[in-house]
């Protein structure tokens, strides 16, 4: 890359403008937003039905067939990348035990990646990865978010009483990508 001045002066505009994003996928390399729009975005697939009231919370696609679809549609040589990351991505699902007869309730949790950047990169294929959480004091559901990440500690959330709110944010998250995590307060997410 060239580093004179007029250069570096329309690459800070572009990045200013967010028409442009560090790659994840090329160290020191930029993506434009042009690019990113054409990218899919990896969520349950029968998330609408949740939504619709037509399935409950327990049928949602695993977050490790998500994140197969997110590998599968990656380019051959970024997929061991994006697996040596599963684990952060995905996670494992909270279970609560039978302890003394009394079963506790388990926190909906559901991932999804969405094309975009951070003050980091994001993962292989330049996504940003999130879930949708349901939080629980004791055995009761309180609260939900909307956590969204880079690569690395950049973070978005976004926190409301209801599964339907929660649920709405993330069809607007993905109805907007690509964009910055920075560009998500308007949204009323909180920045990390």
């Amino acid at each position: 890359m060239p580093g004179t001045p007029a250069y570096q002066d329309a690459l800070k505009r572009l990045q200013a403008s967010h028409q442009v994003y560090p790659d994840a996928d090329h160290k020191d390399g930029y993506v434009t937003a042009r690019t990113l729009a054409t990218r899919p975005c990896f969520h349950a697939s029968n998330l609408d039905a949740l939504i619709a009231g037509t399935i409950d919370a327990n049928d949602l696609e695993p977050n490790a067939k998500i994140f197969d679809r997110y590998v599968a549609a990656l380019p051959v040589l970024l997929r061991p990348k994006a697996e040596a990351l599963r684990a952060i991505v995905a996670g494992r699902a909270v279970h609560h035990r039978v302890h003394g007869g009394v079963i506790a309730h388990d926190p909906v949790h559901t991932v999804f990646l969405v094309p975009g950047a951070g003050p980091n990169p994001g993962i292989p294929g330049n996504y940003l990865h999130g879930s949708v959480l349901q939080g629980a004091s004791g055995s009761e559901a309180t609260a939900w978010a909307v956590h969204l990440h880079d690569r690395d500690d950049g973070a978005a959330i976004f926190e409301t009483a209801t599964m339907a709110g929660a649920m709405a944010k993330l069809q607007e998250v993905i109805a907007s990508v690509p964009f910055h995590l920075s560009e998500l307060e308007a949204l009323g997410f909180r920045l990390n």
